[in-house]
């Protein structure tokens, strides 16, 4: 029967496109980024910071690779220590600026962060990683060697957004929409790098496809047993069919003839058989 086949195949690639879907979900909700300490993607110059792979997605030995300027290395000094955080104790611009990720044998990596070290007196603090639609999300314009909570402006792909007095802007309920390269700037004390902010899909938020997915297997599911069930029926249908007795008549007609018949009707179980001779009459006057 096709229709089973089909069937059969549709809910083989149901379930595949559900696991490939939530397998791809998981990867992008459960930290597939290397961690960064403190978590922000400005640094100043000469401070520290760390990056580091340990447990990501439930494995270890992740190696933290970096690409500063086109190359791309190893994040420690040598290779046999190169497993393990990285810890960067002083940051300068022009060897520690690019991009950091994750790989394991040369075949897993993960997402990258973009790191970026600055000279400059003022840096924007924003979060190293992705943040979760849906989520509050906090930007704050920070002077070197100069306490918080100075007036701030910031800016959006180069359009001025809001001045703070406080030096933090809100983003409450964060979209896509909102997602974009953001900087601030400290009046007579300059302004900072820009830096990317990238909006996630929050868990609600799982793609309608997956839920079509599941409906078409359930009901793949249901059509392949209900035509199994048919199919068994029938085939037990059939099986009482041939078990019953088939009584056959033979009907043989004659000319003139006579019949004679012996039977046996006494008892109404016994089954009753009937002789047919047939006897041709001779017509007497060819013999005269």
């Amino acid at each position: 029967m096709k229709a089973p086949a089909l069937c059969f195949r549709q809910l083989i690639v149901s379930l595949l496109l559900v696991a490939q879907l939530h397998f791809s979900y998981s990867l992008e909700n459960d930290a597939v980024f290397p961690q960064v300490v403190p978590n922000r993607q400005q640094h100043f110059e000469y401070e520290t910071f760390t990056v580091s792979c340990e447990g990501l997605n439930g494995r270890t030995g992740w190696r933290v690779m970096r690409k500063i300027k086109d190359v791309t290395t190893i994040c420690a000094s040598t290779w046999e220590t190169s497993r393990g955080p990285c810890e960067i104790k002083t940051a300068y611009r022009t060897l520690d600026s690019g991009e950091y990720w994750c790989e394991m044998k040369g075949v897993k990596r993960s997402k990258t962060v973009t790191i970026t070290i600055t000279a400059a007196s003022v840096i924007l603090e924003s979060p190293a990683l992705p943040v979760m639609e849906g989520d509050d999300v906090t930007l704050s314009c920070r002077m070197k060697q100069t306490p918080s909570n100075l007036t701030a402006e910031f800016y959006k792909d180069g359009f001025f957004m809001e001045s703070s007095s406080t030096g933090e802007m809100i983003i409450q309920g964060v979209s896509t929409s909102d997602e974009g390269l953001y900087k601030c700037s400290i009046s007579g004390a300059g302004e900072s790098p820009e830096s990317r902010l990238t909006v996630t899909a929050s868990v609600t938020s799982i793609p309608k496809l997956t839920t079509v997915a599941i409906v078409s297997t359930v009901l793949c599911v249901a059509v392949v047993l209900l035509l199994v069930g048919l199919r068994q029926c029938r085939k037990r249908k059939g099986s009482t069919e041939e078990n019953v007795d088939v009584t056959y008549s033979v009907v043989t007609t004659e000319r003139n003839q006579n019949v004679s018949r012996e039977s046996d009707v006494s008892d109404p179980n016994k089954a009753t058989y009937a002789v047919v001779a047939c006897r041709n009459k001779v017509d007497s006057s060819v013999f005269r």
